[in-house]
């Protein structure tokens, strides 16, 4: 009998304040378990929106939120093993948070919020969950997105009315149509996925605009050893890059090894 061998994972993080705010508002977590089930890990990002009043709040409570069902529920959800499960409670839980932090912005005449990508990597496959515009990438062969961004100029780009070079330089490219705690409901997009050999990264916006697909692929795609220095060099590398093009946003990235 063929036993099937478990991926094995990863995880490095970075994230700078950039060149221009005072305040950085991304929250990341990188969570790992050894487990009956093999390696678990739980990759987050979240970006408090720059232009929203104490956005680093709002990213930081979510976060909180998805480290305590870790901490406290992951036991008891591997005992009855479903990944379509797990991500009902995660789209629960972005959905009450969201409610959570709007009610606090209006008690206390704020308007916070956060994106939301959270990747949930066991048992060989994955689980995505995604709110706003921060994105998930898998870099195998080549670099491919994994999230759709909600945005108003992504919206016109799936609609006809607009080309992705278009959109690169539009003047709303930052508007969000979904926000975790900026509006009434969320709509998380979920996704489940088997998990490749290779890399995945999860990024903040401030992370990608400076920086073409190719020139993220290109640094990692030379990485063909488990090197953990490396990958935290590759991303600071990448983070250095946008800040000498002068981006001006929070800059913070995760990337993940699969590997058997």
């Amino acid at each position: 009998m063929k036993v099937e061998r478990k991926m094995k994972y990863i995880a490095v993080k970075e994230t700078d304040v950039g060149i221009s705010k005072k305040t950085n508002q991304d929250s990341l977590c990188v969570m790992q378990a050894n487990t009956d089930f093999g390696q678990i890990l739980m990759v987050i990002i979240c970006d408090g929106m720059g232009g929203l009043s104490k956005g680093e709040l709002a990213s930081k409570e979510v976060v909180t939120a998805f480290t305590r069902w870790f901490n406290t529920e992951l036991a008891y959800d591997l005992s009855n093993l479903s990944i379509s499960e797990i991500g009902k409670k995660w789209e629960r839980i972005v959905k009450q948070q969201n409610q959570k932090i709007l009610e606090y912005g209006r008690r206390n005449i704020l308007r916070i919020g956060t994106t939301f990508t959270g990747m949930l990597f066991i048992n060989n496959q994955y689980l995505l969950v995604h709110v706003g515009d921060s994105r998930a990438y898998y870099m195998g062969d080549g670099i491919k997105r994994l999230t759709n961004d909600h945005t108003m100029v992504e919206r016109e780009v799936r609609m006809g009315n607009m080309t992705e070079e278009e959109a690169k330089v539009d003047p709303r490219k930052s508007v969000l149509l979904q926000c975790v705690g900026a509006v009434d409901e969320v709509y998380p997009d979920i996704r489940f996925g088997n998990v490749n050999s290779g890399y995945y990264l999860l990024c903040s916006d401030g992370f990608r605009h400076k920086l073409s697909e190719n020139e993220i692929f290109s640094a990692f795609s030379n990485l063909k050893y488990v090197n953990k220095d490396e990958m935290k060099k590759n991303l600071r590398y990448l983070i250095d890059l946008n800040m000498n093009r002068q981006e001006k946003d929070n800059i913070s990235a995760i990337a993940i090894m699969a590997y058997l």
